[in-house]
């Protein structure tokens, strides 16, 4: 067994079981991949891959546990290889963050500027994506950090840590019959087509909870990952917004009216994690603590040592995190 076919498999099931577009990503040869995989198979007695002809077409239960347990092995590989770069080039390296539009567009900007000021030889890299595409890219190591509020129950392979609270705000246009109302109920939202995030009304939003304790269904007619694609539709009249508040730019927002929905949802925390078992570089403790100052170092590799996410969530139960 190689660790190089280990690779191998990993990356195939990162690009959907293309071979081909698995050599073209690790610069060889498609039968170079398929050889090899095959390799593996019969050294382990069993087929990692389903196949119809030539073609990869799903993955068998054991080549899933064959999966995941290469993933832990690379993810330690990298580890390694963190380790020395801390002691032989400790303010050089790399730092993958992956977040949702809004996080990204008005929670980080300072955080980032801050980070690259400090940090000039670090190469930072932003992914945006929804919450589902956000856990996959840190599960499968693509990205250091993943920093998510919603749906995480998605997020069970990392260690999540809660940064600060957030509100949501209706947003209509200034003609709207409720832009004159300082405070709405969830009756009101209930009586107009809705607008929000493409997460907003999982089986775990702040959202749907608020509609079902009332009975209610509400009608979602567009959604997106941005806050300002909302905000867009809602000038349009498509509908009325649900959005964050700090997504909402007395600026640029001023043809729009924003009502405060604290009491409609309650808060939503947001929240930074990475890989279980993860090295972190000093520079990736410093990330964490610039966007929540609370996490310290000594904080966050206190809550790694629980590894229960439980025991985690009971750590920070009686802290008192900003709102914003």
């Amino acid at each position: 067994m190689k660790l190089q076919q280990l690779r191998y498999i990993a990356e195939v099931v990162k690009h959907n079981l293309n071979v081909s577009a698995t050599a073209e990503n690790l610069y060889t040869s498609q039968p170079g991949i398929s050889k090899q995989v095959r390799m593996l198979e019969d050294e382990l007695g069993i087929q990692i891959f389903g196949r119809s002809g030539k073609h990869l077409t799903h993955v068998t239960p054991a080549g899933q546990q064959v999966i995941n347990i290469a993933n832990d092995i690379l993810g330690k590989v990298e580890s390694i290889k963190k380790v020395s770069e801390e002691y032989t080039k400790p303010d050089q390296g790399e730092l993958n963050i992956a977040t949702t539009d809004t996080q990204a567009r008005y929670a980080l900007p300072n955080i980032i500027r801050q980070f690259i000021d400090r940090y000039p030889k670090v190469n930072l890299h932003m992914h945006q994506g929804t919450p589902s595409q956000i856990s996959e890219q840190a599960a499968r190591g693509d990205a250091d950090f993943a920093i998510a509020t919603e749906a995480m129950h998605l997020y069970s392979d990392l260690i999540m840590l809660p940064c600060y609270h957030w509100n949501r705000s209706v947003v209509v246009p200034k003609d709207h019959p409720l832009a004159t109302r300082t405070q709405i109920s969830i009756e009101d939202l209930a009586r107009f087509p809705l607008v929000t995030y493409v997460f907003g009304f999982d089986r775990a939003s702040e959202i749907e909870k608020a509609f079902n304790r009332a009975n209610l269904e509400p009608r979602v007619v567009f959604s997106a990952t941005s806050a300002d694609v909302l905000k867009t539709y809602v000038r349009l009249g498509l509908g009325v917004g649900v959005i964050a508040s700090m997504a909402i730019d007395p600026n640029i927002d001023k043809d729009l009216v924003a009502i405060d929905a604290g009491h409609l949802f309650a808060h939503s925390t947001t929240k930074i994690g990475f890989r279980k078992g993860s090295f972190l570089r000093s520079y990736m403790y410093d990330f964490i603590q610039h966007f929540a100052p609370h996490l310290t170092r000594d904080v966050v590799e206190k809550a790694v040592a629980l590894r229960d996410q439980q025991l985690i969530d009971e750590m920070f139960a009686d802290k008192n995190l900003p709102m914003r």
